[in-house]
């Protein structure tokens, strides 16, 4: 599932979501750079073929392994989306575009907020969306939702199959998860059953919450790391830890994970705070250009490969997750020491994930030391170890 917040405040715009996926589906930071193209071209999307235009902007996203669109992104021109799955009484269609190729195809092909929003309606409109929206779950679908940033105010278009609806937000604040909200069409168009499965509710309360009291990248920050009412996971044997942002995988029924975040800063000069890898509560936050690309090293996949960010930093997380409070303890003043320092000083982006690498490593020693007991309920130890297994991760934690 996922939650996608917005701020407008008086020095301008703040954007921040959590994307939450299958557990080991790794997510990717990818840099492509505005190009030309034939208009004879055609684009391969994730399920089907589409035909390209002639020129597009260049773009940074995360994206999920296995697909060609992307989870949330930033374009060259100030412009930002995140998505969100929605269930609706709609049928779903077979292949077509989905709706992180919509976002992708937004980024690529649109100079503001309105245009964006047009693009992913146009396309909508003509394509549709439908097709496997999970690697792990191929017969797992869903409509989508989209939160549209740019550097004067953000624009929230909903989907229902090819039908669609929008808001305007030009001041105050939006918070989005699971579920349609804009009046008439999540009436007419919404699904409560699976909603309420994603606990989109409790979630939306926090982040809106988050949201309308956020003045700075900090306090969103801090809002995607969010557990609710209590510091640590709060564990459900049917949803595991999704009544809250910051969500861990474990529910017997439906289990999700955080596994990137992202955070804008549209006030000038423009600048994002990506992790790159999954939970932020055990991630650092690290700053990210569209137009400063960094080599991060080989693509990751859903199997575990020290090479791979995203894989290297899932040892620190899993390892934790055993004891959250206990092992989470041992280095959050140094997590939010080491933001704070970037805040203030905005290193390139290629020292700080450097230095992240290098911190997390130190870390992951400290945890694996520790010899802490997992402290977890036994049917969440066992959920974690057939994930660990069929990603190939092997964590040396006590019983």
């Amino acid at each position: 599932m996922c939650d996608t917040m917005v701020s407008i405040t008086k020095d301008g715009v703040l954007f921040a979501k959590n994307s939450d996926r299958d557990a080991n589906e790794s997510q990717i930071l990818e840099w492509h750079a505005g190009t030309t193209h034939d208009r004879q071209e055609r684009l391969r999307c994730t399920w089907i073929e589409i035909p390209q235009v002639a020129s597009t902007h260049a773009v940074l996203i995360s994206r999920p392994w296995w697909m060609w669109g992307a989870e949330i992104g930033a374009n060259d021109k100030g412009v930002v989306i995140g998505n969100e799955a929605v269930f609706t009484n709609e049928p779903y269609e077979g292949p077509a575009l989905l709706g992180m190729d919509l976002l992708r195809l937004g980024l690529e092909r649109s100079a503001t907020a309105p245009e964006a929003a047009g693009v992913v309606v146009d396309l909508l409109e003509r394509y549709g969306q439908g097709g496997p929206c999970s690697y792990e779950h191929p017969k797992f679908t869903y409509h989508n939702s989209f939160l549209i940033a740019d550097t004067s105010g953000a624009i929230l278009l909903e989907t229902a199959g090819r039908r669609w609806a929008t808001k305007e937000i030009s001041a105050g604040s939006l918070a989005i998860s699971n579920c349609l909200t804009i009046d008439g069409f999540a009436e007419r168009h919404g699904e409560v059953v699976r909603a309420r499965a994603a606990s989109c509710a409790p979630r939306k309360a926090r982040t809106s919450a988050s949201a309308s009291k956020a003045t700075h990248p900090v306090e969103l920050m801090a809002g995607l790391r969010d557990h609710g009412d209590r510091a640590s996971p709060r564990w459900s044997a049917i949803n595991g830890a999704m009544s809250a942002p910051c969500v861990h995988a474990g529910g017997l029924v439906v289990s999700s994970q955080t596994t990137a975040s992202w955070i804008s800063d549209l006030r000038a000069p423009v600048l994002h705070w990506a992790t790159g890898s999954s939970a932020p509560c055990t991630s650092l936050f690290k700053p990210v250009r569209v137009d400063d690309p960094v080599d991060l090293g080989p693509s990751p996949t859903n199997h575990f490969d020290p090479r791979t960010l995203w894989w290297r930093h899932e040892q620190l997380h899993r390892a934790t997750m055993a004891d959250h409070a206990g092992l989470l303890a041992r280095y959050r003043p140094a997590r939010d020491r080491t933001e704070a320092e970037w805040l203030s000083t905005r290193p390139s982006s290629s020292e700080a994930f450097a230095m992240a690498d290098l911190l997390e490593r130190q870390w992951l020693a400290d945890v694996i030391a520790a010899g802490a007991h997992d402290r977890r309920p036994g049917w969440l130890q066992r959920h974690w170890r057939a994930l660990d297994r069929a990603a190939g991760i092997d964590l040396k934690i006590a019983a």
